[in-house]
């Protein structure tokens, strides 16, 4: 066991570092030049400026380093909690990012409980009811909820609910009302892929031999379901819950923009199109740290609920 806990968590090492260093890679190689569009934003052209003040304005946001040595720069601050300067903002991204953290996490919360309540009870609507069209029905439901694009749902929530019948607004994050038009768009797709993970699960339990001796001997199908067949197919579901935790960040960047929340989510979108390197790597460790604890997390429990996992390292 403790060999697996100790392999688990170098694994989790190992992805934060990838995930920083492709991000890195990524924003080096786009088009563009952040030094262009910071200046722009002041209103100033590089062609105006001297080479002496050319210089000062990239020593001031460490520009003037190359490629390699600004990898090493951020990953050095990074690992002592400090993710610099904003490169577009002149302010700590610490600040930045951490001032619009909560936001994101509220909403990435509340999608998450609106998720787990609806794959829930379509996954269970699905393989307990016994007229088989309905039941069919449920089941290709899902299919449904996978296929729709996330900013298709938004529009279609504001165009319906808050434009069309005005139960809701459009738009902001003050107040729990513009919660709920976000978080149910983050939480289609989901929910969604929760059903169809549960119903494949909840299907191949109640084939299982035990389920057929527990109906021989007389018991419920109520009783079947609820005391064998639920317990055991709802352990797959904790995996999809950390897949869901960990990419709130990522649901964020879409829905965000849509209903104009301020979150680092939007944050995400505006620093990759100003280039702003120092933002967009703090919040991509943000997002894998989110994703691998989670999963981290997801992996333990199952040491814990599943003893067929603690059976199999002792045998390796």
């Amino acid at each position: 066991m403790t060999g697996y806990i100790v392999r688990r968590f170098l694994q989790a090492i190992l992805v934060l570092w990838l995930a920083y260093t492709a991000s890195y890679i990524i924003l080096y190689v786009l088009p563009g030049d952040t030094l262009v569009y910071l200046l722009a934003t002041n209103d100033l052209q590089i062609d105006a400026l001297s080479p002496q003040e050319l210089q000062q304005v990239k020593e001031y946001y460490g520009l003037d380093k190359g490629p390699i040595a600004q990898y090493f720069s951020h990953l050095a601050g990074i690992l002592q909690g400090d993710f610099g300067t904003s490169a577009t903002k002149s302010q700590s991204v610490n600040e930045i990012v951490f001032s619009r953290l909560p936001s994101t996490a509220l909403l990435g919360a509340v999608s998450v409980v609106f998720a787990l309540a609806l794959g829930l009870s379509v996954a269970i609507a699905a393989t307990y009811v016994q007229w088989k069209p309905l039941k069919v029905f449920l089941s290709r439901l899902p299919v449904l909820g996978v296929s729709l694009p996330s900013f298709w749902v938004g529009l279609l929530l504001i165009q319906v609910v808050a434009f069309g019948l005005g139960w809701l607004p459009s738009s902001g994050s003050n107040g729990w009302k513009t919660l709920i038009l976000p978080s149910i768009t983050m939480a289609l797709p989901s929910a969604a892929v929760l059903a169809q993970v549960l119903i494949r699960s909840l299907n191949d339990t109640l084939k299982e031999p035990y389920i057929q001796t527990a109906k021989a001997k007389g018991i419920s199908h109520f009783a079947v379901y609820t005391r064998h067949a639920l317990k055991n197919a709802a352990l797959p579901t904790l995996t999809i819950l950390g897949l869901l935790i960990g990419s709130t960040v990522t649901g964020a960047v879409t829905t965000e923009t849509v209903f104009s929340r301020v979150g680092i989510g939007r944050l995400a979108q505006e620093a990759v199109l100003a280039q702003d390197v120092p933002v967009v790597l703090a919040i991509v460790v943000i997002a894998a740290t989110a994703f691998v604890v989670t999963n981290l997390i997801v992996d333990l429990l199952y040491l814990v609920i599943d003893p067929r996992i603690r059976h199999v390292e002792k045998v390796t």
